[in-house]
C-alpha cells in the first residue's frame, strides 16, 4: 500500500478533538496519509447526504432511524468509499488519540476482506455520554467507530448513495450490506475504548467514547494527559489548511 486516506468525522461541538486526532495521525505516520473531515454541511452541499434531520432537545435526529444522532457523522461515515480517491481509506470518529503508526495497521489490510474493524462486545452501562448525549445500544456497537475499508471490494459497490440516505443507522452500522465473512477483525490496540477494553493493553488508538478531556467532566479519563499534551501542540503548531475548521 503506497498511501492511505483517513476520513475523520467532523462535529462542529468537538472542532479540537478533530485536530488532535488529524494531527496525531499524522505525526506519527511513516507513510503517505492525508487526513480529512467528513462534515455534514459538506455532504449535503454535493448532494451525498439527502437524509431528514431535525432538532429535538438540543440534538439531531435522524428521521429514518426515530432515533438521535450522537454525532453529525453518526451516519455520513459509511460514504467513505465514495470518497475515497485511494483503494484502502479508514475512518475514525473524532475522539481518538493516535499513539501508534498508521503504516503499521496498513500492513494488517487484507485484500479479501471489505472492511476490517475491531470487533467490540460493547454494551456500556452510562445513559448518557460525552456533553449529556443519550448512549444508544445497537448490534456491533462501536465496531464502525474504526473501519479500515477496502474501497475496491466488489460487496462494498452495493453500499449505494441511495442506500446511506435511505437505511436506518442501525443496519448500516451492522454492514448490512456486507456477509459476516466479509468483515476480518484486526487486534484491540488499534480501537481501545476507554472505560470498556482491557487496561492492560498498550494501546496504538485511544478512544474517548464516553467522554475525552475537551469535556470539562471527562478530564479524568485514561490517557487524559496525553491527549492534553497532544492539543497543546495544537494549538502551537502551524497546521495545514486541511486540519483548520471551516
Amino acid at each position: 500500500m503506497k498511501e492511505i486516506t483517513v476520513f475523520i468525522g467532523y462535529d462542529a461541538r468537538e472542532d479540537i478533538a478533530y485536530k488532535v486526532c488529524a494531527y496525531s495521525i499524522e505525526r506519527h505516520a511513516s507513510m503517505p496519509v492525508k487526513t480529512v473531515p467528513i462534515k455534514l454541511t459538506d455532504m449535503r452541499a454535493q448532494g451525498l447526504y439527502t437524509r431528514a434531520t431535525e432538532e429535538r432537545n438540543g440534538s439531531l435526529w435522524d428521521c429514518i432511524s426515530e432515533a438521535p444522532m450522537s454525532t453529525e457523522f453518526a451516519i455520513s461515515r459509511f460514504l467513505v468509499p465514495h470518497l475515497s480517491k485511494t483503494e484502502w481509506a479508514v475512518f475514525c470518529d473524532c475522539d481518538f488519540l493516535w499513539r501508534g503508526d498508521i503504516a503499521e495497521l496498513a500492513q494488517l489490510a487484507d485484500p479479501e476482506k471489505a472492511l476490517q474493524c475491531v470487533q467490540h462486545n460493547h454494551q456500556p452501562p452510562e445513559k448518557v455520554k460525552m456533553d449529556g448525549r443519550a448512549q444508544l445500544l445497537y448490534a456491533r456497537k462501536n465496531w464502525s467507530s474504526m473501519m479500515l475499508w477496502n474501497c475496491k471490494h466488489p460487496s462494498n459497490a452495493k453500499l449505494t448513495v441511495d442506500m446511506v440516505n435511505s437505511v436506518p443507522g442501525r443496519d448500516l452500522h451492522r454492514f448490512c450490506w456486507l456477509e459476516d465473512n466479509e468483515i476480518g477483525a484486526l487486534p484491540p490496540t488499534w480501537n481501545w475504548l476507554e472505560g470498556h477494553s482491557d487496561p492492560a493493553i498498550d494501546p496504538k488508538v485511544v478512544h474517548y467514547t464516553r467522554g475525552g478531556p475537551w469535556f470539562d467532566n471527562w478530564k479524568h479519563v485514561a490517557y487524559a494527559q496525553e491527549w492534553l499534551d497532544e492539543a497543546d501542540m495544537v494549538r502551537h503548531a502551524d497546521l495545514p489548511d486541511h486540519m483548520v475548521s471551516a
